[in-house]
């Protein structure tokens, strides 16, 4: 039963064309068969020469050997389309492949960036609670006291790493000299900047490469990390070049 239906399919699969030439070739042999009997039947002391003979056979197979070559360049022409289209559908099928593996990769540096940014936010929470400590702080002017400041840290413990950058970022300073003394007021404050704005913009080069639509890149800018070290940039004396080694168009843009 299972052979009986798997011919079947089989010779469904077949194209029509096969049998067209098929049942052509079987009625035109037929045909020639019944026209050498009748002929034979008519003259049967009729002897036919080797030449008569091959005459014969070459017109009568001349057509099936024309039908049969016409019937092949349809089914070469239907082969090469089929050959076509199975080429088409690998080719979309490698493309969706590749996008598929470019995704698990900018998913995979997603996944690196953000744990690598945890990080990174920790330590510039530290680095903008040791600038403002030290213009504002005991050392400095005197405006935050040591226990406020170590609340701001023991807040950067926790896990708001934004604490200092929002201070930076809600006062004008204009007592203690604006931004630009708080921030490059002394050796010690230009290291603190410096240290900062190289680590933010670190990051700022690690989100270019897992984001081709900028999108991290822009949320970091908008931030309050980020918009502090925009207020380092704006506020940077002219001439200090040392330890800043990027521009601000170039992080801004």
């Amino acid at each position: 039963m299972g052979t009986t239906s798997t011919l079947i399919q089989t010779l469904k699969r077949q194209d029509w064309r096969i049998w067209l030439g098929t049942v052509v070739t079987v009625l035109w042999l037929a045909g020639g068969i019944w026209y050498v009997i009748l002929v034979s039947s008519d003259t049967p002391d009729q002897k036919f020469s080797l030449e008569a003979v091959g005459g014969f056979l070459e017109g009568a197979f001349a057509p099936l050997a024309f039908l049969w070559l016409v019937l092949g360049l349809f089914i070469q022409q239907r082969e090469l389309a089929n050959n076509t289209e199975a080429l088409r559908l690998t080719s979309e099928q490698s493309i969706k492949q590749t996008q598929a593996i470019a995704a698990t990769e900018m998913n995979a540096r997603q996944e690196t960036f953000f744990k690598i940014s945890e990080n990174v936010n920790r330590q510039l929470g530290g680095i903008s609670g040791m600038l403002l400590a030290s213009g504002l702080g005991p050392l400095g002017n005197g405006s935050f006291s040591r226990e406020q400041i170590d609340d701001y840290f023991a807040q950067v413990a926790k896990g708001d790493d934004e604490v200092f950058a929002r201070l930076f970022l809600s006062m004008h300073f204009m007592a203690e000299g604006g931004l630009p003394e708080l921030m490059y007021g002394t050796e010690i404050r230009k290291r603190h900047t410096a240290n900062y704005m190289r680590a933010f913009e670190k990051l700022c080069k690690l989100a270019k490469n897992c984001d081709v639509d900028r999108i991290i890149e822009d949320s970091l800018m908008q931030s309050a990390l980020g918009l502090l070290y925009q207020r380092m940039l704006e506020n940077k004396p002219l001439g200090l070049e040392a330890d800043f080694t990027e521009s601000a168009a170039d992080q801004i843009s």
